[in-house]
């Protein structure tokens, strides 16, 4: 393997410790917050997406951008739960 470890391999390994600390979080919480838990993934998602552009591999990628809208779905679906319950802040 001759990929250079430089800025861009850096963000991607940030990452990679978001989403491996959601999925943590998700597995060891009793009781998990979607907005920490989603929006990790999603920060996640998009510091793994600026690594992958810069060194591209199109299959992760797509799975990044997946990863991204499920985490965006998730956010949208707590928000619009909250709304319901009437504590929007």
């Amino acid at each position: 393997m001759n990929a250079p470890f430089d800025w861009a391999s850096m963000v991607g390994l940030a990452g990679t410790a978001c989403i491996i600390g959601a999925y943590a979080y998700l597995t060891l919480a009793r009781a998990t917050n979607p907005f920490l838990l989603h929006g990790t993934n999603l920060m996640g998602a998009a510091l793994l997406t600026v690594s992958l552009i810069y060194h591209t591999n199109w299959a992760s990628l797509v799975l990044e951008g997946f990863w991204a809208l499920i985490a965006i779905f998730g956010l949208v679906r707590a928000w619009r739960a909250r709304a319901l319950r009437g504590d929007v802040g």
